[in-house]
Parts: C-alpha cells; structure tokens; sequence
C-alpha cells in the first residue's frame, strides 16, 4: 500500500493536468495519476508528489533502482516528508536491502507514528527478513490505526495459515474480503488454508478469482503457485505442472533486473562451481585450532545442511524438541563472512593462512550474530540450520573445527521437483530454482562441492536419510543424536507441538506440523515433466542408493 501525496507541492506548470492527477487519486487510480504524472514531470512539473508517483511507476516495472532515485530527489525537494521516506522503505525493501529499509521507515514513523500504511510497510519488511513476530505487531498496529486496512487484516490471515491457525485465518481473510475483495494476500491465506486440507477444488477456485484481479509481480508468483498446489491435490498433473511452471516464469520476469546472471554477479551455480575448484585444488587440509573460547559460544555446534527440500527443517524441529538443544531455522549466521572470506564471484583467499585476529572476531561475530536471534546459547547444543551452507563449507572449517556436520539425503528427483514448485523468497539461489535445468544442475553443482569437503576438509560429518527417517524414525534419530552428543529423548517424537509453538515458516512448515510425513517418491506422479533433468540427477540417484 502506497501514499503517493505530498504536502509540499509547487504551483503547477499545468493546471489542467494537475486536476487529472488529483482526481485519479481520489479514485484510487493510482496507475492512471502516475502515468499523468509521468507527462507531467517530462514537462518540468517537478515536485514531491509528481516524483513519488512517477517513481512508484517504475517500482511497478520492477526499475527499483529508477525508483530510488526519483524518491531521493523528491526527498531532496521535502527532507523528512514521511511519505516520502515511506515510499524509500518500500523500494529498499524491494530490493532486498531490509536492514536500510528499516531504518528509514524508522524515520518516517518518527515523524509521522500514527501513519497506518508505514506500520504496514514496516510489517513487509520484516516479514521479508524473517522476524515474524516483529512483523505481526507491526500488521496489528496498523490495522489499529485504520480498522479498515485491509492489507494488514490479510497479511495477519497469511500469517494465521501459515502457523496452521486455520479458524484465524479464515475469519481474518473475510475480514480483510469484505474490505476488498480483490485482495490477494487474503484469497492466497484461504488457498493456502484450504489445500493443507486437501480441498484442491476451494483453493483452485481461490487462486482463479485473485488472478482474475490482474495481480502481478510476487503475488501472481504465489498465486500461479498454490493454484499448481490446488490443481496437484486434484490429481491434474500436467495442469498443476503448467501452472507452477507458469509461476517460475513470472517470478523470472519480474527479478531479471535484480537476480539474473550477469558480468558482475555470477549465477548461484557459477559462484558454487569457482568455491568446489579452490577446494580440489588446495587438497586435504590439516584441521585448524578452534581459536579458544569465545563468550556466548554454544557448549555443542552443530550445523545441519543438506539442500532445500531435504528434509532439514524436520530434522531440526526433531532436534528442537529436546531440553537443551536450540535450533535456528534459516538465518543468515554466518553473514559477516561474506566479503571478508568469500567474493561475489565465489573466490577465496587462502584460508589456512588467516591471521587468528581475523579468526577470533569472526568467531565472536557469528555468535553475537546466533545471540541476538536465537537467545543465550551458553550451556547448550546449538542446530544452525541452513540447506545451503555445504557452499560454506570451506569457511565452517576454519572458524569452527569443532562442529559437528549433519548431511541431509533426499531422492534428488524428489528434491529437483519440490524445488521447482515451491515460491521462495527472492534470491540468487532462488533463481536457480526458477529454471528446471537450472534446478537440477545447481543441485548437481552443490553436490559436487559438498562431496569435494567431506574428502578434504577435517570436519566430522554424519548423514540423515529422509526415507530411513519416515520409515525408521527412532533408530535414525538415535543415530544422530549419538554423533552430537546429545541422549535420546521422548521429546524427539513430538517436533510436530514444537513446530506448531515455533511457527515454523520454511517451505516445509505444513508437513512438519502433521507429524511424519512421507513425501518418499512424489517425483513419479511427474515423471514425464521432470524426463529432460532426469540424466543430470541420475548420478547422484546411484550414488546416494535411491536408484530403486
């Protein structure tokens, strides 16, 4: 929800166009007042509101970058106007900069705190950084302020459906309906409510009407999504495939500009192909000291990786479980490494020759970092859950020879499938997903690399098979339970109450919620969509023993 106003306007160059635009506001059309306005400032009318509106035109386009300019220009003309910053904070946003976008809707509040539509932008940010409680009593806040905000009433039925609160969400989302009944937010929680109940047809008949409204940009995404999802729980394979596909193709189309390969920002793959030829070439390493104590350090490491899909959320709400044990899902831990010991491009110096300085305060840093999102550690086992840390690897080695390594093992057919026909959140990464090949031969490319580390790198590592563990669930966690150093408990069956009390919110948050779920051989049902990347995963299918 944007404002596109200003109080500080210059006497207008052109009357006449300056009541068009004032009318199409009052309307609501903002479309129409920024491409009037888009006539207006190529004519000189250069002021706060005509700049706001033209910038919002670009952000629509996905020109996030044209968009931050014309709104520090407007900034510029109105330093401090709320609006403004407001509208800044949505474009960070957008741009994946969360950290600055807080910042400056920060500001904004301070000057205007009982703005609705800034706690509202407050709340996307961040639900975009994970923080979900924060998000929430954002939304709340706004919808506080403006009892008919609808977005906010929506977002907070997301958030409901999501958590598996299935009665929340749904009076929330007819709240939000009766408001405005385009809303997509709210049409997406009741399919997202609805095909966690099996019933494809009501969520199909959701996602027909939201894309009905002509949403675009991440909203088409999810909703071409969970229409796949609905049309899949109707057993309409090949519609269901079309759909998600018609989904990645969206979400391709409105992050080229921010995600896409190019000279100064490798694909994902490239960038995991550059780090798993430093690996090979530098050989066997000798393990590295652990650098002596560090305050806030958990008493037992262990990090969980794998690849998306895998089967680590389940794993880690296993372990999470238990007294003493705390678990961290998907956060960006180890975040200050990057730049100091790994490139945009992937390269690396050399990192047995760090200095210990270096090593000592990326160490504090990191669990600083695990404080401040986790809470005290101190004492306990901690689970740094990421799929995507085999890339650091290499990096893991050296600041933490001590921690233990849980490998999560999947079908690659059934993981290739998952990933293609999920709507995660905008990265690099995720735009490997985008693209089935892609898919697979980033898969491929992670593998690689994970298996060069476990040759090379002096790291204790213990793999978990997701179908022994839906099959065999006790001695399977017993095993690796053993290889942490952590005794068995009867806590470890009830991770479905934990992921319910934790608000689990990877892609895996509803079958974790229904206890053990087996999602063992769900590629077949696709088969024939899947034919062409099937060649590319069939090594790693031997060589993991899935070929049955």
């Amino acid at each position: 929800m944007r404002q596109t106003g200003s109080p500080r306007s210059t006497a207008p160059r052109d009357p006449a166009l300056r009541a068009k635009i004032e009318r199409a506001l009052a309307g609501n059309a903002i479309a129409q007042a920024a491409k009037f306005a888009e006539t207006a400032l190529a004519r000189g009318d250069v002021d706060p509101m005509m700049l706001n509106l033209v910038a919002w035109r670009r952000e629509e386009a996905g020109d996030y970058a044209g968009a931050h300019r014309l709104l520090r220009q407007a900034l510029a003309l109105a330093p401090g106007d709320p609006l403004i910053l407001a509208a800044i904070g949505t474009v960070l946003r957008k741009e994946g900069l969360l950290d600055e976008a807080l910042a400056v809707l920060d500001a904004a509040l301070a000057a205007a705190p009982f703005h609705a539509a800034t706690w509202l932008e407050r709340g996307y940010a961040f639900d975009a950084a994970r923080a979900w409680s924060d998000a929430r009593a954002c939304f709340e806040q706004a919808l506080a302020l403006d009892p008919m905000l609808a977005p906010a009433l929506a977002k907070l039925a997301d958030a409901a459906a999501k958590d598996g609160d299935a009665a929340a969400g749904r009076q929330l989302a007819a709240r939000a309906l009766a408001i405005d009944p385009r809303d997509a937010t709210a049409l997406c929680a009741l399919a997202t409510i609805d095909i966690e109940a099996r019933d494809g047809v009501s969520a199909e008949a959701h996602m027909v009407t939201a894309l009905k409204t002509g949403i675009r940009g991440d909203d088409r995404t999810r909703a071409l999504t969970l229409l796949g999802d609905a049309l899949d729980r109707q057993d309409r394979r090949r519609e269901a495939f079309a759909a998600w596909t018609r989904a990645q193709r969206n979400f391709r189309s409105v992050y080229t500009a921010l995600l896409a390969p190019r000279a100064d920002q490798p694909s994902h793959r490239r960038f995991i192909e550059t780090i798993t030829a430093q690996v090979r070439a530098a050989g066997p390493q000798p393990r590295a000291t652990d650098g002596g104590p560090v305050p806030g350090a958990a008493d037992r490491h262990v990090f969980l990786l794998g690849y998306p899909r895998s089967g680590t959320t389940l794993v880690e709400n296993v372990l999470a479980s238990a007294p003493d044990i705390v678990a961290l899902e998907e956060r960006e831990t180890l975040a200050d490494t990057d730049d100091v010991l790994v490139a945009n491009d992937g390269t690396m110096p050399a990192l047995d020759t760090l200095d210990p300085a270096t090593l000592d305060a990326l160490r504090a840093a990191y669990w600083t970092r695990v404080t401040g999102m986790a809470g005290d550690v101190t004492g306990k086992t901690f689970v740094d859950m990421n799929p995507l840390n085999g890339i650091k690897l290499p990096i893991i080695a050296r600041l933490f020879p001590d921690a233990r390594i849980l490998i999560m093992r999947r079908d690659p057919r059934d993981i290739v499938l998952s990933c293609y026909r999920i709507n995660f959140t905008p990265s690099t990464a995720a735009w490997a997903f985008s693209d089935l090949e892609e898919a697979a031969r980033h898969y491929d490319a992670l593998m690689q690399l994970t298996e060069a580390c476990r040759e090379r790198l002096p790291l204790a590592f213990h793999e978990v098979r997701y179908d022994r563990l839906v099959t065999d669930f006790e001695a399977t966690v017993r095993d690796f339970a053993a290889f942490i150093g952590v005794p068995w408990t009867e806590e470890f069956r009830r991770f479905d109450r934990t992921a319910q009390t934790r608000g689990v919110r990877t892609a895996s948050a509803t079958q974790v919620r229904r206890g053990l779920f087996d999602g063992r051989g769900q590629w077949r049902r696709h088969a024939d969509a899947l034919a062409p990347v099937l060649p590319i995963l069939a090594p790693w299918v031997e060589r993991f023993g899935f070929a049955a």
